[in-house]
């Protein structure tokens, strides 16, 4: 295999990583550029919906901040957190709004009703879909025993403690 090969195949197993890692966070923080130039974070619900790509997709309200703001300024970033099994990932790219019905109903599911209680049938119901560009991974030992194991074999050692997995991907 070439090395070019080899490179394209690290960063689909990365890139597998990243998906498995996202699909077992069902909340985020999607962070858009305020009107005045800050950033403004809200938490979406991704439902485990993520391309084999690395891009995301939300339903969304057409007429809301986050709408407002992502077509003003398409640069967005979209974080997940799991503070109890130690994994984290980061994800920037730009963001459009999209209203496609077809693609709306490829999406749905029944637990978006929580939100949309009219379901695809909602006035102003549209899709916000973010192409991915860059994407960072944190994936550490999420046990107890496992972190101490690690911080005392650092100790005896002399070395770092390992932290875990951590990767960089640029998707497009």
């Amino acid at each position: 295999m070439t090395t070019a090969n080899q490179t394209t195949a690290n960063l689909d197993d990365k890139v597998t990583k990243l998906r498995e890692l996202v699909k077992e966070i069902d909340f985020c923080m999607l962070t858009t550029i305020a009107e005045s130039g800050s950033l403004h974070s809200r938490p979406m619900s991704l439902n485990g919906e993520i391309e084999a790509n690395g891009d995301l997709w939300f339903f969304t309200y057409a007429d809301t901040a986050k709408v407002t703001e992502v077509d003003r300024a398409e640069q967005v970033n979209v974080s997940f957190s799991d503070p109890a099994k130690q994994r984290y990932v980061s994800m920037s790219g730009t963001a459009h709004t999209i209203r496609d019905r077809a693609k709306m109903q490829e999406l749905w599911k029944p637990e978006l009703k929580a939100w949309f209680p009219k379901e695809l049938d909602e006035p102003e119901i549209a899709l916000l879909k973010v192409t991915v560009e860059t994407a960072e991974y944190w994936d550490a030992p999420a046990s107890w025993v496992a972190k101490t194991i690690g911080f005392i074999k650092a100790a005896t050692t002399g070395q770092s403690a390992k932290s875990g997995e951590n990767a960089k991907l640029n998707l497009k």
